[in-house]
């Protein structure tokens, strides 16, 4: 069931599709499909659990009530261990693939000063303009082989702004604009801009990270609360199958 889940979801999502599909939006309709699936399977096992337990005889109806959810916990508990190895295990033999065969493009990427997960922030950050400054100043040159340095330096800064909200010091805004002045040519008051609009979309795409990884957390929560609470109810209906109450 978790592959038919995501091999819907790969189908349904796509990034050349013009549906306004969130990271929110999908964190929220994978959780509800986990939820069901915790449900649904959960139930099974544990019901298998309790109608193929054996019949207790002389034993009060509590306790057997009580010894069938327990088998039902216990068959949850079973299930979602081997899941997660079985997971784990797959996640493992496809991230090793992946770099495999990424080796290629990551020795491209380090030579050439990509890989990092600020760079298209920082391309439009230093994305050249081709119309002469506003104030008609010259820009002096800047030193031949900067760029590489300067990239990690704006990385670093992005790296540091991260690790709180999101928000550039006012000194590091400050010099972020004058180095996307110096680089680009751009009006000091056109680097104050165009730094201020990068802040903010990687602002936004940080926060929508962050609020998809929750809401993903919460509904994985539920789905085992849930899938707990079906693996202990079917195993109660399965035992009373067992000892002939429901007929």
């Amino acid at each position: 069931m978790l592959s038919l889940g995501t091999g819907l979801g790969l189908s349904v999502v796509s990034p050349w599709s013009d549906w306004n599909v969130t990271a929110v939006r999908v964190a929220t309709g994978a959780g509800i499909f986990t939820l069901l699936v915790a449900v649904i399977a959960s139930a099974v096992g544990g019901y298998v659990a309790g109608r193929l337990r054996t019949r207790w005889s002389g034993v009060h109806g509590d306790e057997v009530y009580f010894r069938d959810t327990a088998h039902g916990l216990l068959a949850w508990a079973f299930a979602t261990v081997v899941s997660v190895g079985l997971t784990g295990a797959a996640a493992t033999q496809i991230v090793a693939g992946a770099a495999s065969g990424a080796a290629p493009a990551a020795s491209i990427a380090a030579r050439d000063g990509a890989g990092g997960p600020f760079d298209g922030y920082i391309d439009q950050l230093l994305r050249p303009t081709f119309a002469a400054p506003a104030d008609g100043a010259a820009r002096p040159p800047m030193a031949p082989g900067r760029e590489a340095a300067d990239r990690a330096e704006i990385g670093r800064l992005f790296m540091r702004a991260n690790r709180g909200r999101g928000d550039l010091a006012p000194a590091d805004r400050t010099y972020l604009a004058q180095l996307i002045s110096a680089r680009t040519g751009m009006a000091p008051a056109d680097a104050e801009r165009r730094v201020a609009e990068v802040t903010e979309q990687m602002k936004q795409a940080l926060n929508e990270a962050r609020r998809a990884t929750a809401h993903f957390a919460l509904w994985l929560t539920a789905a085992l609360l849930c899938g707990a609470g079906a693996a202990a109810w079917a195993a109660t209906e399965g035992g009373e199958w067992r000892d002939g109450i429901r007929t």
